[in-house]
């Protein structure tokens, strides 16, 4: 497994070893001992999401709030998206910044992206499909989600065309009128 350390110490972007032939491919997507070893903590992934997007679906910036907060593995098994993670964490040196990753089924990487960073991402393809497992299970009542577009963060998304949004993505506050805690 190959880790590819980011701008911020704590998302890490996982790149599996892919074994193919003429018949296909293989590789072990999740192995808890590995994961733990990578990111250092014992964590327990309690949820599995699946969702499809059209072109030009951007879901995000969400995250939940504590004691619900969730960290997330996350990965494109059908097309291509650019995912992004964004840190909320309030007193964190890295507080406001953000980090890009293109995520595909031809690349099959993944992205680890911990409680305390709000996550999004876009569809490049004609369509994707997104897994992403959790540690904590979604709580309506904790949910929240930042402005994709806030000009604070000044996110680079790869894209000359207007996003489809979902109407809490379109109402979605800045970041510094979200509620953070």
């Amino acid at each position: 497994m190959n880790i590819i350390k980011t701008a911020i110490p704590e998302v890490l972007v996982i790149e599996p070893p892919i074994f193919g032939d003429d018949r296909g491919f293989f590789f072990e997507s999740f192995n808890q001992k590995q994961f733990e070893d990578v990111v250092g903590q014992s964590l327990e992934f309690v949820q599995d999401n699946h969702s499809k997007s059209s072109r030009g679906v951007l879901r995000g910036l969400h995250y939940q709030l504590a004691p619900h907060a969730q960290g997330k593995l996350v990965r494109c098994v059908a097309g291509e998206v650019f995912d992004v993670a964004v840190d909320i964490r309030q007193g964190s040196v890295t507080f406001g910044k953000w980090i890009g990753e293109h995520l595909s089924a031809e690349n099959k990487k993944q992205m680890w992206i911990p409680a305390g960073f709000a996550h999004g991402f876009v569809t490049l393809s004609e369509s994707a499909e997104f897994l992403y497992k959790t540690t904590d299970y979604y709580a309506p009542v904790s949910e929240r989600c930042i402005a994709w577009d806030d000009p604070t963060l000044n996110i680079s998304w790869p894209f000359d065309f207007e996003p489809l949004l979902a109407e809490k993505d379109r109402l979605a506050p800045a970041l510094d009128k979200a509620e953070l805690t």
